[in-house]
């Protein structure tokens, strides 16, 4: 329904950003990554995510549309619900949360508050799970990709793997990773580098 909203941040709270857009005021449940980016006052543009429930409309807000893919694919995974997401994701970086994904870290995503081994467990098997099966393919439909579906095996696969946790699709991930010295440089490095070229 909303793809972004813009305009001046008018109030800042835990978890809340308030973005006015016209005269009204849009209320976006956040990360505290996101969070640390905003000024009151200031033109702020957050990628959202509008969560339906029998009782409640709540809008989620976020400063990259990397960070929005996280918090989807987290929310897809039994017993998360956007409360834990916001809370591993102001933990986490989109980048670290695809690292721990594919190397199997559930110590890192346990030190988000209120998330636990079992639930950090059910969080690797099921986004490892759709990786593996070619599900994780949100840019890749976009690009004309098919999605990565390959088993980390290396730095490049790695590398191509993390990037497809966060979104995006085959053919753009490949045009990224060329020209990086993947020998050289860390996994996280060669993510980092990767991502600086897709955004431009």
């Amino acid at each position: 329904m909303f793809y972004y909203v813009k305009g001046p941040v008018a109030h800042m709270g835990p978890f809340l950003a308030v973005i006015d857009c016209g005269g009204v005021g849009y209320a976006c449940r956040t990360t505290n990554q996101t969070l640390s980016r905003l000024r009151a006052g200031e033109t702020a543009k957050l990628y959202t995510h509008l969560n339906v429930r029998e009782d409640a409309m709540e809008l989620y807000g976020f400063a990259t549309e990397e960070e929005r893919n996280c918090f989807q694919l987290l929310i897809g995974v039994s017993g998360v619900g956007p409360k834990a997401a916001l809370s591993i994701l102001s933990a986490a970086t989109p980048e670290s949360l695809a690292m721990s994904v594919i190397t199997g870290d559930e110590k890192a995503l346990t030190l988000a508050p209120g998330i636990g081994k079992k639930i950090a467990q059910r969080i690797i098997l099921e986004l490892k799970d759709k990786l593996a099966k070619g599900q994780i393919t949100a840019a890749g439909e976009r690009y004309g990709g098919t999605g990565v579906t390959v088993i980390p095996e290396n730095k490049a696969s790695e590398a191509a793997a993390a990037l497809a946790v966060l979104g995006y699709g085959q053919a753009e991930i490949g045009a990224a990773l060329k020209g990086i010295d993947l020998d050289a440089l860390t996994l996280e490095a060669i993510i980092k580098q990767a991502l600086k070229k897709m955004v431009k």
